[in-house]
């Protein structure tokens, strides 16, 4: 049985401009242990659909207009905001995008890193900053019974990474969102946080969801990866299956946006275009502007994620159709 079942979950932002449909019928599971990558451009709908499931999403102007998300037996869609709490930072913890921004300037790391456990295994201070510590140790930060008595802004910013996936995972949670964790991070850095996610993840049987613009990262790190596009899932399938048998041109597209795939001496891919506006109806395949393969019925035939291979789903309808194989 899946540790997370996610089931048609639909997220709006009521504005003045309109209700923009942020993620729309959106469905997938993870098992214990497993990795999910959940790839595309910014504004597809990634951080959104996740921040739904912990009850993250500002209401209002947003509002989650359908769905489940059974967590273990538990809809986290339905529960109360204390028996979220409960849950959140404790079974369920997030390594947010932006260390800098997530962690409070005005705090020092050890209060920030103690808390979890303060709350949610109600031990002492005195405990609960050692444990810190060990913590902090096992992120890989030297000196940490000095250091984490330091501000945020003591550390780099490959530090300040580490600090928030201590955090992350002090409580031993059964589920960790990393929301493009490597962002901004140099590539050695980024080696490195990823190999240690994965080492973590290996010694307690954890469960990730690992949110990236970046089809490159996920490579080495997913055993699934979701392609995400305009708030709709758009291609689906083991990690293999998404590099070498690409069922959906946006995936495709993405892969050719990859630098280190280019040729060299020739000028770097790009998608043409631009993202939709969510905030308008979509008749047809929401990348129809944009896609090299499109023809007349891609603009107005409703299109949802169907299967086209053994564990392989795709929201392409010529794909569907057997008409073309990206």
């Amino acid at each position: 049985m899946p540790l997370l079942t996610v089931e048609n979950l639909k997220t709006s932002f009521h504005t003045r401009d309109g209700i923009v449909k942020a993620v729309d019928s959106v469905s997938f599971s993870i098992e214990r242990g497993e990795t999910l990558g959940i790839v595309g451009e910014s504004g597809s709908g990634k951080s959104v659909t996740c921040y739904s499931l912990l009850g993250l999403i500002p209401q209002p102007p947003g509002k989650i207009e359908s769905g489940t998300a059974i967590f273990d037996g538990t809809d986290l869609l339905q529960d109360s905001s204390t028996e979220l709490r409960s849950i959140r930072g404790k079974r369920i913890s997030m390594i947010f995008q932006d260390p800098m921004t997530s962690l409070n300037p005005y705090l020092r790391v050890s209060d920030q890193l103690i808390e979890p456990l303060i709350i949610h295994e109600k031990i002492s201070r005195k405990e609960a900053l050692q444990k810190a510590i060990a913590s902090l140790n096992e992120v890989g930060i030297q000196d940490a019974s000095k250091r984490i008595h330091f501000y945020p802004h003591e550390f780099s910013g490959g530090m300040r990474q580490r600090v928030m996936i201590a955090m992350a995972l002090i409580t031993r949670p059964e589920l960790l969102i990393a929301d493009e964790p490597t962002t901004a991070l140099d590539v050695t850095v980024q080696a490195q946080i990823l190999e240690l996610i994965k080492k973590l993840q290996k010694e307690h049987n954890m469960a990730v969801i690992f949110i990236t613009h970046d089809l490159g990262v996920v490579a080495g790190l997913c055993d699934r990866v979701q392609v995400m596009y305009a708030g709709r899932i758009v291609e689906s399938s083991h990690t293999p299956n998404i590099y070498y048998n690409t069922r959906h041109p946006y995936t495709e597209s993405l892969q050719k946006s990859i630098p280190s795939l280019q040729p060299k001496g020739k000028n770097l891919f790009t998608i043409p275009g631009l993202p939709p506006d969510l905030s308008k109806i979509m008749e047809g395949c929401p990348f129809a502007p944009r896609c090299p393969q499109v023809v007349e019925k891609c603009h107005q035939t409703p299109i949802a994620l169907q299967p086209v291979a053994d564990d392989h789903y795709s929201a392409c309808l010529r794909v569907q159709n057997s008409e073309i194989l990206t």
